[in-house]
This record gives structure tokens, sequence and C-alpha cells, in this order.
């Protein structure tokens, strides 16, 4: 594969590293922070298809696809994709649908750890350093907690941007050498919907008490559910929901019938 020089400059990234400030700016309950992402990655993405209106416009709807991870964190995936964006414009075999793959493949590992890293040991950190001095009722206690944290916000920030962006370049240069991309794009898929089916099992709760007695005992609904295939029913409810949200139904009428749904299954015994 022949390489050219890159088209990104640190001064593009700083621009995404100020950008993502914004990241959560604009979120809904369908696409969350997807506008954000767009909106971060757009002094790239007018960068690298600067002579390309339709690749652009292609891009910025690229990246207009469902994302959530710790905003902290964020950075490092958009250098990522930033690096595959960049590849793109330079080689026409290029496979568009790896750049989300990798996007939705990444947004949970991240998200687990800009949780543990910013929220659960950084925070307590500055926290404890400050709690030292403000329990002597020195001002110096607030003082250190925002310098501590804001500092290891703002670098973690931007070296992720930056390692993410190199990380992916070298790793799409080998990538495309021993032809592994494919398999990379394949197994990001796999973890992306190992994930959306575990969080569908964790958090969509669904499940019928219903009873019908007979001369012979009771029979509970749910248990034959349950015996078919655990799960079924919440399952059952979020291809429901998925598929009325690909038909264009708005979110608060689907949330307004589940509302009703459930109301109305209550009264009549059914849930």
């Amino acid at each position: 594969m022949e390489q050219s020089e890159k088209k990104v400059s640190k001064k593009d990234l700083f621009r995404v590293f100020l950008r993502s400030f914004a990241l959560q700016g604009s979120e809904s309950y369908t696409h969350m922070q997807a506008l954000g992402y767009a909106f971060c990655m757009v002094p790239i993405l007018r960068r690298i298809y600067k002579n390309n209106p339709q690749k652009l416009s292609e891009a910025l709807k690229r990246h207009t696809t469902f994302f959530n991870t710790t905003p902290h964190v964020a950075p490092f995936i958009m250098g990522i994709t930033a690096a595959m964006e960049e590849e793109n414009e330079k080689t026409e075999s290029f496979d568009t649908e790896a750049i989300p793959t990798i996007k939705a493949a990444l947004m949970g590992p991240i998200a687990g750890i800009g949780d543990s890293f910013y929220w659960g040991t950084f925070r307590v950190v500055a926290a404890g350093v400050g709690l030292a001095f403000a329990m002597k009722g020195s001002i110096l206690g607030p003082v250190l907690y925002f310098l501590i944290y804001t500092a290891l916000h703002l670098l973690g920030r931007y070296y992720s941007l930056t390692f993410g962006y190199n990380l992916g370049t070298s790793f799409l240069e080998k990538a495309y050498e021993n032809h592994a991309l494919d398999k990379f794009s394949f197994g990001a898929s796999v973890v992306g919907l190992m994930s959306i089916g575990a969080m569908t099992a964790s958090l969509v709760s669904f499940q019928i008490p219903l009873k019908i007695v007979t001369k012979g005992g009771k029979i509970v609904i749910q248990d034959i559910f349950d015996k078919i295939f655990p799960g079924i029913l919440p399952l059952a409810l979020t291809f429901l929901v998925f598929y009325l949200l690909r038909k264009n139904v708005k979110v608060v009428y689907i949330i307004l019938g589940i509302f009703v749904f459930a109301i109305l299954g209550h009264l009549i015994g059914l849930l």
C-alpha cells in the first residue's frame, strides 16, 4: 500500500480536543452523544475531505450514529476514527462500515475504563488531598481538589486523543499489509452485539405473572416462556422498540405506548 503524508495536523487534533468539551451539548434518547461526536470531528473531516464534498457529507452522516461513552476518554475513540477516515480518503477499497463498527465496539470498554479512573480513582484521590486541607480550614482544600482533578482531566482528554490517532494510524498500516482489518471489524461487530445482548438481559425487565388455574393445578405463563427461551420477553420488547425506531416512530410515542400497555396489562391482570 502506498503511503502518503498525513493530512491531519496537531492543530486539527487540538481543535478536536477543544470541541470534545461540547460532546454532551446535544443529547437525545435515540442517539445520545452522536451529534456532539460529529461536531467534534468536523475540523478533521474538513481537512481530510476538503476536496471531496460528497465524502465529507457521507463522513458527517456516518458520525451521527448512536454513541455514548465517558466524555473524559471519548477523544481516544475520536483519534482512532480520525485515522480511519484518513485511510478511507487514501484507499479506494476501504470499508467505511468498519468506522461505526469500531466506534460501537470501543465505547463500552472505554466507558468502563474512564469511569473507573476518573470517577472511581482520580476524583477520590483529588478529594482526599483537598479534604486534608479543608478539614484544617484552609482554602487550599477546594483549590487543590479543583486543580488536581482538572489537570488530570485535561491531560487525559488531550493525550488520549493523540494516542488514539497515532495508534490508529500505525494499526491501519499493518492491518492492510496482512489483511487483518476485516477480521478485526468482524470481531468488533461480535463484541458490540454481545454488549447489546448483555444490556438487554440485565436492563430490560418484562415478565407476565398471569396464572391459569386448572383442575390439575396452576399454569404460570412466565414459567412456560422461561422454559422455551429464558429472557425471550425482554428480547422481544427490545426488538419491537428497535423496529418502531426504524419506522421513524417518535421516541415519546414509544415511551407513552409502553406506559399505557403496562398500566392496562396490570389492570386486567396480565402484567
